[in-house]
């Protein structure tokens, strides 16, 4: 058998690797440590080839490439949106992706990213709420107690200091699922019945409903002043939580424009409404929260530089563990203009 070279080969991080380096860290410093990561690529935002990820549409779902690059690596996403998988016991989404050196193409990391993008999507929602929210706020409402919840939650705790979350679901066995699973989180958690009854004093909503509709999960006299909207359900074109009320009252920010007029919030407003890039914000390019009434909503659809930052955040963790194995993913003949000759010589 031939043996590929160490040059050629990959390094892969299976779900169950992706589990254990998780566990291995711990949940809140990963929250913590890759919300400083996609803050880091996001104040260098200018340097990133940007483009509104690349989505094949169907009746039932959506799947989606999500490409950049730096211009030292490139990073790209495959993921999937079906709600429909949840009646089968599926996931709604799933995801893979793939880290590869600019300067000759090789790749330097292949991942699971299902697990991955729901951490780095938690880990975005804090940072911005960082940047966003009432200072002092302490308590968060979700909305939407399905697979991203209880890391939005944590991830809150983790990076902006929430101590109560306010669960609510239309499903009430998901919000039981929640509860049971941020019962040791150091959280006080309160199951509701209503997305009125969570909104109930919080000063952070999160929206994150599965349906490809254009729902009302918030209506405008549910939203008083002073709150910060994550907005993270409406992902796609057609798939919308928020009654355009609240957007015309709001501060929106948002990550890059050209993808969130397509698939986020805004896609009911007008062409030309106003809204503010989130990396303008970091940088102190833009404002952020100017007042304390200001209502502030960060109409969030991800974009691929988060994965991006997610990607490599795992590629300098990994090093030195175990948490990986090494993928025979590239042809590495001995001669690079002799792949033939390695075919012939494998027969023997």
């Amino acid at each position: 058998m031939l043996t590929p070279s160490a040059k050629a080969l990959v390094p892969f991080v299976s779900v169950e690797q992706m589990m254990g380096l998780v566990h291995h860290i711990g949940l809140p410093r990963v929250l913590q440590e890759l919300a400083a990561c996609i803050e880091e690529d996001f104040r260098r935002w200018p340097h990133f080839d940007k483009t509104p990820r690349v989505a094949s549409h169907s009746d039932v779902g959506v799947i989606e490439l999500m490409p950049t690059s730096d211009g030292v690596h490139y990073g790209f996403k495959y993921v999937n949106g079906h709600p429909g998988n949840m009646r089968a016991g599926l996931q709604t989404v799933t995801a893979f992706g793939m880290l590869a050196r600019v300067d000759n193409g090789y790749p330097v990391l292949l991942s699971e990213m299902t697990l991955l993008t729901a951490i780095r999507t938690a880990a975005t929602s804090a940072m911005a709420a960082r940047h966003l929210a009432p200072k002092g706020a302490r308590t968060m409402a979700m909305i939407g107690n399905g697979a991203q919840s209880e890391f939005q939650c944590l991830a809150m705790q983790a990076v902006c200091g929430i101590s109560h979350v306010r669960l609510y679901d239309i499903d009430p066995a998901a919000t039981a699922k929640a509860v049971r699973n941020l019962a040791s989180s150091g959280l006080h958690v309160t199951a509701c019945t209503s997305a009125q009854d969570a909104i109930e004093g919080a000063q952070i909503i999160t929206t994150s409903t599965a349906d490809k509709q254009y729902a009302t999960i918030l209506t405008d006299n549910m939203v008083g002043a002073g709150m910060h909207i994550n907005a993270i359900g409406g992902d796609c074109p057609g798939k919308t939580e928020l009654h355009p009320d609240i957007l015309r009252r709001s501060s929106i920010f948002v990550e890059y424009p050209e993808q969130t007029r397509i698939e986020g919030e805004i896609q009911q407003l007008d062409p030309d409404h106003p809204v503010t890039e989130l990396w303008q914000v970091i940088t102190g390019a833009a404002a952020g929260r100017t007042d304390a009434r200001q209502i502030t909503l960060f109409d969030s659809v991800g974009f691929a530089i988060e994965d991006f930052s997610a990607l490599r955040y795992v590629r300098d963790r990994i090093d030195g563990t175990t948490f990986f194995q090494p993928l025979d993913l590239l042809a590495d003949p001995d001669d690079p203009r002799d792949l033939f000759g390695m075919l012939a010589r494998a027969a023997l």
